[in-house]
Parts: structure tokens; C-alpha cells; sequence
């Protein structure tokens, strides 16, 4: 069964984006079959995948805006094995176009539907903001994947998000749940880490996941060579970590899932 994941956070710089493109790869690496939609108007999922975003003749704001389906936007990440539904600035336009369409929040949703059997898993990149985009990736998925950092203002963000999730959940997406929290640049050194990320786990027990993705400098170089780490540096610890989150995520839903598969990825990710 598909399963569709908003990676989530309004607070921006936060390794949003970082994760659902190396996570998307990582899942391809253990054989499954990823989409990767980028919901951001940046574009930088798009761009991360090593897909030109101004080069696009059809993206997810064709999508939203009923102009095109899904089958005829999906393009293919060539160093990350995965499928992706691209955006550009053209997004931002959609959000007030949305406005005027019948079931606005369900937009993504129904846009999805005709598509989504023909994946394992779907990764949706939010905008750093809880706008309408948003709102429709939260009604379109299973559950949220919360990424940040683990310092005080953090926690702050944290809070407003966890409301517009029981929001949703209440008004637009019955089965919406939180999936997991992610620690992303962490620095076990820092004493102010290991004390929110001590709260996380006091306040989110075993949502809160074990894999903690570390400050990586390959991790930061890779998108700007259009890769997902695997493919940039497979050795790194940013690499290692995304895998072992992939690993993570497939055990929540599949308690069969064997550790030599991932053994097997961690030596040949992409193919």
C-alpha cells in the first residue's frame, strides 16, 4: 500500500528539502518506487534532484490548478532514481488561483489519486509556512514527517505546527498523523541539543526517530551538483544517516523488512 508523507516544518533552513531528497533516494536504494513531489516555490527540491526548474514545460502548479495531470508532469531524477512532480516560481501564482476551485484543500489530493498505486512510497516538500499549499499536503498525505533542529525557538514552531496538524486531522484528513520527528544538523556536542532533543523524546516518545541526521559538509555540497548525497559522496556520514532513516521508515510499515536489504543498498544506493 502507498504511503504519502509530508515532510512539514514553517520554519525555513531546517533541512526540509535536504531530507525528502535524500530520503527519496535512499527508499530507491532499498527498491522501492518513490515520487517526489516539491511543493515549494523555490523549486529546490526540483533543482536538488538535478532537474532544471526554469526548464520545466509542466510542474505541480499545473497540477493544483487543473491544467494538467499528474502523469503528464512527472519527470525523472536521473542521479536519484526516483520520479519527481517539479515546481518553479509559477507556484506561486497558484495559491490565489486555488482560492476561486471547488475542495481547494483537496486539490493536491485528487490530483494524486489516479497516480499514487503506482508508488511505494510518495514524499511531498512543504513551503516554510502554513499557507494553502501546505494545507493541501497535509490533506493529501498519510502522515507527517517533522523535520528540525533541536534548539529553543524550535519548539516554539513546533507547537503551531502540532495545532494545524489536529486541525486538518479534525476538519480535512481523519487518518492524518504525526509520522515522526526528524532531528536534522545535530550536534550531540552541544548541550542545548541534547536537552530539546531530551524533550522531544519525553514529549513524542517513539515518534521522535532514532536516526539523527548530523552537520555534513558533503550533505551540504550535494545540491548544488543537482544529487542526492548517496550519489555525490555514498561514504558519508550525511549518507549513512539518510539510509538508516530509510531503513527506519520501512520497518515502521513493513515489520518483515529485512537489515540485509539496507546492507545491500548502503553498498550499491543507486542501482
Amino acid at each position: 500500500m502507498t504511503k504519502i508523507y509530508a515532510v512539514a516544518n514553517q520554519k525555513g533552513g531546517v533541512g526540509k528539502t535536504t531530507t525528502c531528497v535524500n530520503l527519496a533516494a535512499s527508499l530507491v536504494a532499498t527498491k522501492k518506487r518513490v515520487l517526489l513531489v516539491d511543493l515549494d516555490p523555490q523549486g529546490n527540491a526540483t533543482m536538488g534532484s538535478g532537474i532544471d526548474k526554469d526548464d520545466v514545460e509542466r510542474s505541480v502548479y499545473d497540477v493544483l490548478t487543473q491544467r494538467a495531470a499528474a502523469v503528464d508532469c512527472i519527470l525523472t531524477s536521473e542521479s536519484g532514481g526516483y520520479q519527481v512532480l517539479p515546481a518553479n516560481s509559477d507556484l506561486t501564482a497558484a495559491e490565489v488561483e486555488m482560492l476561486s476551485l471547488a475542495n481547494k484543500e483537496r486539490l493536491l489530493q485528487q490530483g494524486l489519486q489516479q497516480i499514487r498505486e503506482q508508488y511505494d512510497y510518495v514524499i511531498i516538500d512543504c513551503p516554510p509556512s502554513l499557507n494553502m499549499l501546505t494545507v493541501n499536503a497535509l490533506t493529501a498525505c498519510d502522515g507527517v514527517i517533522i523535520a528540525m533542529q533541536c534548539e529553543y525557538y524550535a519548539l516554539e514552531g513546533l507547537s503551531a505546527l502540532v495545532n494545524t496538524i489536529n486541525q486538518i486531522q479534525q476538519l480535512l484528513n481523519p487518518q492524518l498523523k504525526i509520522e515522526g520527528l526528524l532531528r536534522t544538523m545535530y550536534d550531540p556536542r552541544n548541550s542545548l541539543t541534547n536537552d530539546v532533543s531530551a524533550q522531544l523524546t519525553q514529549h513524542f516518545g517513539d515518534r521522535v526517530y532514532r536516526t539523527c541526521i548530523p552537520r555534513n559538509v558533503r550533505l551540504a555540497e550535494a545540491p548544488s551538483f543537482g544529487q542526492p548525497v548517496l550519489a555525490f559522496d555514498r561514504v558519508s556520514k550525511g549518507a549513512i544517516a539518510y539510509l538508516a532513516l530509510a531503513g527506519e521508515i520501512i520497518r515502521r510499515n513493513d515489520p518483515n523488512y529485512k537489515p540485509s536489504e539496507f546492507v545491500a543498498a548502503a553498498e550499491d544506493p543507486i542501482h
